[in-house]
């Protein structure tokens, strides 16, 4: 029986470590804080910082292959990783995602259109991109920002600007366009050590707060936009050289055009769907990735509604339990919390 090794222990640690156990593998979760979500369902947890020399030796010699749970993992752990063991996906991808305007000069050096940007470094920075920008876009710290944190809207060239990026603690910053887009699409693919791509069907994305809502599939698009969503993630997970499960995340245009937003490199919030309407899940998709197993083909057998359950929602659960067709999957995490993600249910059509 191998092990895998996961870095991070939230939900989606959590998740993966189920689905390793279906597999027959073991899970050594690598996560500071005791008890989390993950450590309550794999063999294992390893209580240090990400970054910890000691614990990532102690990670190294204890798994066959490492992955994580979220793109925050420190480039530098990965790479000291990698050098005694298979670390998938590649440190390459976390470099890549965790810097915005990094991420945006490769997803246009693949071919992807994405919105006009500027890297802000400063105050200065900031107002001769708005001026560009005829003082409208969407001001983001490049690392670090998730579920709508880090961020400052412009909407008009009548708010004021005036220290907007020290309110963003003055880090490195990306100034963005707003794009005129009608609807918000992911896409769920993945990649083995052979080469072999599958990817599932793109999702349709309602946020609240920052904070993804809801994921219908199928999405309200064409033909033509879906196979242009399943070209363009084929087009990343081959540059990076990839392995495992990747979501990437559009805006689509009136005439069905794709702007790509950002990429993750690793399972995904918007396709936590596949739990309850493919045979295969994401989860499973990336143990069956990262381990050099052969991937499902991403198919579905049903149409469906992915709903997460944020903070208070979790009070709702005695509805969920008394509708048919209803997966409901909820993290082990023991106090709501406003914005916080306590679990999330799936109906199927």
């Amino acid at each position: 029986m191998r092990t895998i090794g996961i870095i991070g222990g939230g939900q989606l640690g959590r998740m993966l470590a189920m689905a390793a156990a279906r597999l027959n593998f073991r899970t050594i979760i690598l996560e500071p804080q005791v008890d989390c979500p993950a450590a309550q369902v794999a063999n294992g947890q390893i209580v240090a910082a990400y970054d910890d020399a000691a614990a990532l030796e102690q990670l190294a010699a204890a798994c066959d292959v490492v992955t994580y749970e979220f793109e925050n993992v420190p480039v530098d752990a990965a790479e000291r990783l990698a050098r005694s063991l298979p670390v998938f996906p590649p440190p390459k991808a976390l470099e890549v995602s965790q810097d915005r305007v990094t991420e945006k000069q490769f997803l246009n050096g693949c071919g992807i259109q994405t919105a006009r940007f500027h890297a802000i470094d400063s105050q200065d920075d900031l107002e001769r991109a708005l001026a560009d920008f005829s003082g409208k876009g969407v001001l983001k710290t490049r690392r670090l920002g998730y579920d709508g944190k880090g961020q400052r809207v412009f909407r008009s060239e009548n708010d004021d600007p005036a220290g907007a990026h020290l309110a963003l603690g003055g880090v490195p910053s990306i100034l963005e366009s707003f794009v005129p887009f009608e609807r918000e699409i992911s896409i769920i693919a993945a990649r083995g050590t052979d080469g072999t791509i599958a990817c599932y069907d793109p999702a349709e994305n309602i946020h609240r707060h920052g904070i993804l809502h809801t994921s219908t599939v199928p999405a309200s698009i064409n033909g033509a936009t879906a196979e242009a969503a399943r070209l363009a993630a084929t087009a990343i997970l081959t540059a990076l050289d990839y392995t495992g499960v990747i979501g990437v995340e559009f805006f689509v245009l009136a005439d069905g055009t794709l702007i790509a937003n950002e990429i993750a490199p690793r399972v995904h919030n918007s396709g936590h769907w596949t739990e309850a309407a493919c045979v295969v899940s994401q989860f499973e998709q990336h143990i069956r990735a990262v381990t050099g197993l052969a991937l499902s083909d991403g198919a579905r057998h049903s149409d469906c509604v992915m709903q997460n359950l944020i903070g208070d929602d979790i009070d709702d659960l005695p509805v969920w339990l008394a509708q048919p067709n209803t997966l409901i999957h909820l993290y082990g995490k023991t106090e709501a919390r406003p914005a916080r993600k306590m679990g999330h249910v799936t109906w199927l059509a």
